[in-house]
């Protein structure tokens, strides 16, 4: 474990979340269906580049600790080594993908990948954050990257089984075990760390030190609490009108009985004027429960008015020439401006439709 110290000491977070988009972390000197991996090679604000593809690590130790996928499987992760400045400082991203909120969707998800490591893929790309070149990632391109997978169904957090449906909710042993892991392979000699995650990923960079403040851990699975209780240095990013949020949790089929907001959920531009009016209410209740977080200097957040999910993941979002700006400041600029304390870092929007840089999402 390192001990030294520095100007903005500790670990950082940065959460991406929907309410909860991107959350970073920031460790410095100390340390001790929503989100998916993007397949698709970057195109378009500027760069078509072929991106490094990363090949997937089992943690071979881990079934002795009892930390396994759903199904029984190893975890893994994706990890590039840094080089040069970036040796010895590391950057942990959290992968998304939805709870499985029933036994259900449970048995149906560890036949995939968000609950088997047989299923996920050998190889991913590196990008947006992840990208290991300047051009695209210009504050953390040569940071030793890792992606740790996400197969347990419940951000991370679980410490239990399912005997008769053969299910292992051991999300907490998962993160136990690549931490370990990863300690052996040198991150135990970091300098500095980002703790990043995005969406169920997101939920629980904070969870942990949230936690320790309830005696129930209910409450930290809602972002008003969370982000009242978490006391190292966060970052949020988030999209004002989430689109996952909007589909999931504003307007999910469940509770639109007459189909009202069928076109609405897959395309803000069929919003009708009241479901606008609704979701301009949405945001601003997000940005009331923000207020108590903002006033602290060692926070930083990044909220813009778009239809948008997991900005950090996609290189289109989080740094090219034609990514979303808040004032004459994009999403990779203003984390790095937070995280090396260029500048505090406190940007929020105008409402839909006024931004016109979002890299708004539509769905057939």
């Amino acid at each position: 474990m390192c001990q030294t110290s520095s100007s903005s000491g500790g670990m950082k977070l940065l959460w991406v979340f929907g309410f909860m988009g991107l959350v970073v972390v920031k460790w410095v000197e100390g340390f001790q269906n929503a989100s998916v991996t993007n397949m698709q090679y970057v195109q378009g604000g500027g760069f078509y580049n072929r991106p490094l593809l990363v090949g997937l690590t089992l943690i071979n130790g881990a079934a002795a600790k009892g930390a396994v996928c759903l199904d029984g499987s190893l975890p893994g992760y994706h990890f590039h080594r840094g080089y040069g400045s970036g040796s010895n400082s590391w950057l942990i991203q959290l992968e998304g993908g939805g709870w499985c909120g029933t036994i259900r969707n449970c048995i149906y998800s560890k036949k995939t990948r968000h609950g088997s490591s047989i299923y996920m893929e050998k190889q991913i790309p590196f990008i947006g954050i992840l990208s290991n070149k300047a051009e695209e990632n210009p504050d953390f391109f040569n940071w030793n990257r890792v992606k740790i997978r996400y197969c347990d169904g419940a951000s991370f957090s679980g410490d239990s089984q399912n005997e008769a449906a053969k299910l292992y909710f051991r999300g907490q042993r998962i993160w136990q075990a690549a931490m370990e892991d990863l300690m052996s392979k040198g991150m135990r000699y970091a300098k500095q760390a980002l703790l990043s995650g995005c969406s169920a990923g997101g939920v629980w960079s904070p969870y942990r030190e949230c936690k320790g403040a309830f005696q129930g851990v209910v409450p930290c699975f809602f972002p008003q609490h969370l982000i009242a209780s978490v006391r190292t240095p966060l970052f949020l990013l988030n999209a004002a009108y989430d689109t996952w949020q909007i589909q999931a949790s504003l307007a999910p089929p469940s509770a639109d009985y007459h189909w009202n907001w069928i076109e609405c959920r897959k395309n803000y531009a069929r919003c009708s004027a009241p479901q606008i009016q609704y979701l301009q209410g949405f945001r601003n209740q997000m940005l009331r429960v923000t207020r108590g977080f903002s006033r602290s200097r060692q926070n930083g957040l990044f909220i813009n008015s778009c239809f948008a999910h997991c900005q950090s993941e996609r290189q289109d979002t989080w740094f090219a020439r034609d990514s979303p700006h808040i004032g004459n400041k994009g999403i990779a600029e203003s984390v790095g401006n937070w995280f090396f304390d260029r500048v505090g870092v406190q940007a929020i929007g105008c409402p839909y439709p006024c931004d016109k840089t979002c890299h708004n999402l539509v769905f057939k």
